[in-house]
């Protein structure tokens, strides 16, 4: 997990539509002071599209909500929380590469 300028985000999925934020600030404010709160709402409806994400101060506050709430019914639908950033190298079957050996074209004189 990694920290975010002022805190630990957490990312939650498979929200129900009709879920609010205060839904979300009851389950999750157990396990520390939520400092943001961001869901993605559709804007013709203005229902959840199925995400949210939550930042938390520290990382012990963070990790408690991850392991507490992961596979958690929450309008009974399981929802799936992890951390909203993960670090580690590129592998073969990421979606990206890094560009180490690319071999650069001459520059142009004019």
């Amino acid at each position: 997990m990694c920290a975010a300028i002022e805190g630990w985000i957490v990312l939650i999925t498979g929200i129900h539509e009709e879920a609010q934020e205060d839904h979300i600030l009851n389950a999750f404010g157990d396990y520390g002071e939520i400092k943001n709160l961001h869901m993605n709402l559709d804007r013709r409806t203005g229902f959840a599209k199925g995400n949210a994400l939550i930042e938390y101060e520290t990382f012990e506050e963070a990790d408690a909500a991850i392991s507490a709430m992961n596979g958690a019914k929450l309008f009974g639908r399981t929802i799936l929380v992890n951390s909203a950033f993960m670090t580690g190298p590129f592998g073969s079957n990421s979606r990206r590469s890094p560009q180490l050996n690319r071999s650069r074209s001459p520059r142009m004189k004019y």
